[in-house]
């Protein structure tokens, strides 16, 4: 079952809103246990200042500390706490801060997943033919409620997340080949002309 955390405290929020700590949090969720080293040599940055982000993002609960994964007892691992984070406008739209500090860590998270995207495009020929005919980039408009929108979503995800389990099932089945991170990013919001 998926281990899914709404973060619903300003505090937290705004632990999670530092690039460097979505950085991090993000190589977690997706490498695995690390140390601070490794994570250090990843997002280029000194092993102290990663080291005590990682603290601050344990002090919130987003990472905790996982099973030492070397014979080197000294060492110190850490793992995403929950497979999935999510937070609501509705539970920081009481406050200025936090409606401002809400949009800010959205725009970052939006920030990120261009930049993710475009190392995508930049890199796409090595992807070669096969996952180049795969990725998509798509765009559709329709009128709908707030219900119909809801509805889609959770249509949606749930589908996303019956294709995670599949490839989590066969990869522990040990069909590893041609398997690779995927992202798939959902924006469905309302507009006017």
């Amino acid at each position: 079952m998926e281990n899914r955390r709404r973060i619903t405290d300003l505090g937290t929020l705004k632990a999670f809103g530092h690039p460097l700590r979505m950085k991090l949090y993000g190589t977690l969720r997706v490498g695995g246990p690390a140390t601070a080293s490794h994570l250090a040599a990843q997002v280029d940055e000194a092993v102290s200042l990663v080291s005590y982000h990682l603290r601050k993002l344990a002090e919130h609960g987003l990472i905790e500390e996982a099973e030492t994964q070397s014979e080197d007892a000294r060492e110190r691992w850490w793992q995403a706490a929950q497979d999935t984070l999510s937070f609501r406008h509705e539970d920081f739209k009481d406050t200025p801060e936090g409606a401002a500090t809400h949009a800010a860590v959205l725009r970052g998270l939006i920030a990120h997943r261009r930049e993710q995207y475009e190392t995508y495009l930049d890199q796409q020929a090595a992807w070669g033919a096969e996952w180049r005919t795969a990725a998509d980039q798509s765009d559709f408009l329709a009128r709908l409620n707030p219900a119909e929108l809801k509805a889609l979503n959770e249509e949606i995800h749930a589908l996303v997340r019956t294709y995670e389990e599949r490839g989590k099932a066969a990869e522990a089945a040990g069909d590893t080949e041609n398997r690779e991170n995927v992202a798939v990013h959902l924006a469905s919001f309302p507009f006017r002309l």
